[in-house]
C-alpha cells in the first residue's frame, strides 16, 4: 500500500498553563492519497489547532505526525517550512490575493519561496489557472474578478507547486450560494482527478461533499461518517 499523505499517531497539543489546556487530545488519523476528508466541529472545538498541526504551522506537543512519509517532528524549522511549501497547498476563506497583480502574476509569485525553479513558474501558473477554468482571465486583476473567480485563483495558486495535500479552511465562507456551489464543484473535480483534499468547514452540507467526515469536539477527534464505497 502507498504511504498515507497525512498520518497522525497519538498526536496532541497542550498549551502550557497554568492551567494547561488540551487543545487537541491524542488522536489517530490516516488520510490516504486521493482521499477527500472534511472536518467539522463547533467554534472552539479544536479545528484551528488541528488545521495548524496538519499545515505544519504548529508542532504537536506529543505524538508523531508523518506528512507524505516524512516525520515532521524530526525536522528543523527551516526544513519544516520547506516541506510545507512543497507538499501542502493552502486555500483559505479570505483569498489573500495581491490586488494590483494579475491572476497569472498572483499564482506565479506564490512559487518564488517554495522551491519551484524559475523556468517552471510561469508554465505551472498557466496550467493551474487553466485547470480551474480561468484560462480566459489570466490577465485580470482580482479587483475585476467575482468572489468565485478569486477563490479559483487562490485554488490555482495552491495547486501550482503540485502539492501532495490541498488543505482548505472554510473555502466557501465568503461566497454566495452560486459561487460556493461552483467552488465545491471544482473541488469535486480535483478529487476525481486524484487530488488529496482535507477541508475544514462548519457547514454540514459542505461537509457531506467529502468521502469521509471527521468531527472534533472539545479537542477529541472521531470519525463521523464514511461515504459508502470509500476507504476508512
Amino acid at each position: 500500500m502507498s504511504v498515507p499523505v497525512v498520518e497522525l499517531r497519538q498526536v496532541g497539543l497542550t498549551y502550557p498553563g497554568p492551567p494547561p489546556v488540551a487543545a487537541l487530545r491524542p488522536c489517530e488519523l490516516a488520510v490516504e492519497r486521493g482521499d477527500f476528508v472534511t472536518v467539522v466541529g463547533p467554534s472552539g472545538s479544536g479545528k484551528s489547532t488541528f488545521l495548524n498541526i496538519v499545515g505544519l504551522l504548529d508542532a504537536p506537543t506529543e505524538g508523531t505526525y508523518l506528512l507524505d512519509g516524512h516525520d515532521t517532528g524530526a525536522l528543523r524549522d527551516a526544513d519544516r517550512t520547506a516541506l510545507r511549501g512543497r507538499r501542502i497547498g493552502f486555500v483559505f476563506q479570505s483569498f489573500h490575493l495581491l490586488p494590483h497583480r494579475s491572476a497569472l502574476e498572483n499564482v506565479t509569485l506564490s512559487m518564488v519561496y517554495n522551491g519551484v525553479p524559475r523556468a517552471q513558474r510561469l508554465p505551472r501558473a498557466r496550467e493551474a489557472l487553466t485547470r480551474v477554468g480561468l484560462a480566459h482571465r489570466m490577465d485580470s486583476p482580482p479587483t475585476r474578478l467575482s468572489g468565485g473567480e478569486r477563490q479559483r485563483v487562490a485554488i490555482a495558486r495552491a495547486l501550482a507547486p503540485q502539492p501532495a495535500l490541498l488543505l482548505c479552511d472554510e473555502p466557501t465562507g465568503n461566497l454566495d450560494t452560486a459561487n460556493a456551489a461552483a467552488v465545491l464543484g471544482l473541488l469535486d473535480e480535483l478529487h476525481a482527478d486524484g487530488m488529496t483534499i482535507l477541508m475544514i468547514t462548519h457547514d454540514p452540507e459542505v461537509a457531506a461533499r467529502g468521502a469521509r467526515t471527521i468531527a472534533i469536539r472539545d479537542g477529541v477527534l472521531s470519525e463521523q461518517r464514511v461515504r459508502e464505497g470509500s476507504a476508512a
